[in-house]
C-alpha cells in the first residue's frame, strides 16, 4: 500500500532523424548611415536640481532610514541578549539539581 513508485524512463521507439546540417551563410556589410549634420546644443544645467525643498526631504528621508534600521537592529541585539540570558538561567538550574543529587 505504501510502496513509492519509481518512474521508468520509456525506451525510444522506431527511427530518429538525425540532426539537421547548418550551412553558413556569406556575411555582407551594409554601407553606414550618412552621420546627422544637426548637433544638439549642449546644456549646462545638471542632470538632476536641488532646491530646498529636495535638499530637506532627502534629508528627513535619510534620517527616517537610519532612524528604522537602528531601532531593528537594537532590537535583534535586545532578543539575542535576552535570549542568551535565557538560556544562561536554565544552565544554572540544571546545574543545581544535577549538583544536589
Amino acid at each position: 500500500m505504501f510502496r513509492p513508485k519509481v518512474p521508468t524512463m520509456p525506451q525510444p521507439t522506431g527511427l530518429t532523424t538525425p540532426p539537421a546540417v547548418v550551412v553558413p551563410t556569406a556575411v555582407t556589410p551594409h554601407a553606414p548611415a550618412p552621420a546627422s549634420t544637426a548637433a544638439t546644443p549642449a546644456r549646462n544645467r545638471p542632470a538632476v536640481q536641488l532646491t530646498p525643498g529636495t535638499v530637506l526631504a532627502l534629508v528627513g528621508g535619510g534620517t527616517a532610514v537610519v532612524l528604522v534600521v537602528g531601532a531593528v537592529l537594537v532590537s535583534m541585539l535586545l532578543a539575542v541578549a535576552l535570549t542568551a540570558a535565557s538560556v544562561a538561567v536554565c544552565a544554572l538550574t540544571v546545574r543545581s539539581c544535577i549538583a544536589r543529587r
